[in-house]
């Protein structure tokens, strides 16, 4: 992609005019009917930034379109949602012509303002950058979110009154509720590609753990790991979370009391010793650490096998 500045959109407004739309009917909220955008030259290579949040329902996505969030290219193999929040770049490239379909609500933050949602919103993670997985629906989870995209624009297109934010405000917390119950739902019904992750974790954690010394490599990390799978550390943490009920850290934490537990029982080092080559820089951590996964500090778990 060439390095052309981002598309950033202070208002609706004006993203309905650049895309040919007319008026949005409410300043700070719109339900827009992909099939009528109108396709730009600009969209082969371009980026976004929008000052509101975007909920897009895709349908059709071509193979050869290719969407990043931040620097992370965006797997849309089994998804057709994703969502974007204010400020963050969204990217698009792709070699030909393409049509897009389906349907997009943008909520400016203005519009959050005096609502707890303005400071709720933020806790979702599918918003954040290191969200890389678009939300696959069934066709009657589809139906549930298009027919909340279509109580949002009913209310909005009606005669507003003092009831209408509210109702939107809570029809939007209904949305990202939905969203919230079919992304943790994604990590239960996509079961072997899950166990694939699950099996290549454990691989990962062996090759670290089975070397002599971690001093030189340093302990895994929760970023090292996800970045090895191919997925977002969040995705990761949530995925271990359903499946196993542990996080990414904490089975990185179980891997390492192993290591630990092996090295007492089996070598005459000292604890020092093995909190060094296990790439603690103090000994006090390494022993405070074993203690609260065991129960036992490190000396009496040694002495147990005497």
């Amino acid at each position: 992609m060439k390095n052309t500045p981002p598309h950033h959109f202070k208002t609706i407004s004006e993203y309905h005019r650049f895309r040919g739309l007319p008026k949005p009917e409410h300043p700070l909220m719109s339900v827009i009917n992909l099939d009528e955008l109108r396709n730009l030259p600009t969209d082969r290579q371009s980026s976004w930034i929008f000052d509101f949040y975007s909920i897009a329902l895709k349908r059709n996505i071509d193979a050869t379109v290719k969407y990043k969030y931040g620097q992370q290219t965006y797997d849309f193999d089994e998804g057709i949602m994703f969502f974007i929040a204010p400020k963050q770049v969204f990217s698009v490239e792709t070699e030909g012509d393409y049509k897009l379909s389906g349907w997009m609500l943008l909520i400016h933050t203005d519009f959050l303002w005096q609502s707890p949602l303005r400071k709720t919103i933020k806790q979702y993670e599918f918003f954040s950058y290191s969200a890389n997985e678009a939300l696959h629906l069934s066709d009657k989870e589809e139906t549930t979110i298009l027919s909340i995209f279509q109580s949002i624009k009913q209310e909005y297109v009606s005669n507003i009154d003092k009831f209408s934010e509210p109702l939107i405000i809570s029809q939007i917390e209904v949305l990202l509720n939905y969203s919230d119950r079919f992304y943790h739902r994604q990590f239960i019904t996509r079961k072997i590609h899950n166990h694939t992750i699950l099996n290549r974790l454990e691989e990962i954690l062996n090759e670290y753990f089975n070397q002599d010394s971690l001093v030189e490599s340093g302990l895994p990390t929760v970023q090292s790991i996800a970045k090895e799978l191919n997925v977002s550390p969040n995705y990761l943490s949530g995925l271990l979370k359903t499946l196993t009920g542990q996080s990414t850290q904490q089975h990185i934490h179980e891997k390492l009391i192993e290591k630990a537990k092996e090295k007492l029982s089996n070598t005459n080092l000292s604890v020092s010793e093995i909190a060094y080559t296990l790439d603690f820089e103090h000994s006090q951590s390494f022993s405070k650490l074993f203690k609260t996964k065991t129960s036992f500090s490190p000396l009496e778990y040694r002495r147990s096998f005497n």
